[in-house]
């Protein structure tokens, strides 16, 4: 019998599905309802199990919001990461990364959810500064492209790209709060339509240059 076939193995499967499960349904609850207003007992009563059987999988609800959270931006680093370090031109980057910024609101809106409402808040404890972290890097790669889009002549001149940069961050993210996957329009579709508004506005020659 082969290791993937044993008991054991089976049994870890099933262990790590159920685990899989219970996080979604907590990322549902804390995206619905904010993180400070979900207990444990609301988890494990959705899930149909006692508050102690949850604890077999995970030792807080912290413990939750942090792998959902982790987890999510981790996946959405290797994108940006990768991005910047591509031969685009930086327009091209910038275009870019607002489409992988829409793609993360259609496969994770639980987690952006929670982390526009409850990152503040999470950040007041040691185990989140991560996020304060990654918050000062999201600035940083933002802010760095439309200054080289600048500098390369792709974008105005005239540009303040701290407003700009505060334009862009409100306008993407707080699209998870109207944005539901599964309707007529798909991420890309939303991020054209965003991109088109935004280039329309910023790009050297537009008619507004």
């Amino acid at each position: 019998m082969s290791a993937a076939s044993t008991p054991e193995s089976r049994l870890s499967s099933i262990t790590g599905t159920r685990r899989d499960e219970l996080l979604a349904i907590a990322a549902g609850l804390f995206a619905e309802r904010g993180f400070k207003n979900t207990t444990v007992r609301d988890i494990a009563d959705a899930a149909g199990i006692l508050s102690g059987s949850l604890y077999h999988h995970f030792d807080s609800k912290e413990s939750m919001v942090d792998e959902l959270l982790d987890t999510f931006q981790t996946e959405l680093w290797k994108q940006y990461d990768a991005i910047e370090a591509s031969d685009r031109t930086p327009k091209e980057k910038l275009v870019a990364v607002v489409q992988a910024s829409f793609e993360a609101i259609g496969e994770h809106r639980n987690e952006v959810a929670i982390f526009q409402s409850d990152a503040l808040y999470l950040a007041t404890f040691d185990r989140f500064d991560y996020l304060i972290e990654r918050n000062r890097k999201f600035r940083t790669l933002w802010t760095g492209l439309l200054e080289a889009g600048v500098a390369s002549g792709e974008l105005r001149a005239d540009l303040d790209v701290a407003l700009v940069y505060r334009f862009l961050r409100d306008t993407v993210w707080v699209a998870v709060r109207w944005y539901r996957p599964g309707g007529t329009l798909t991420p890309a579709d939303v991020a054209d339509q965003y991109l088109t508004i935004l280039l329309e506005g910023i790009a050297k020659g537009s008619p507004h240059a």
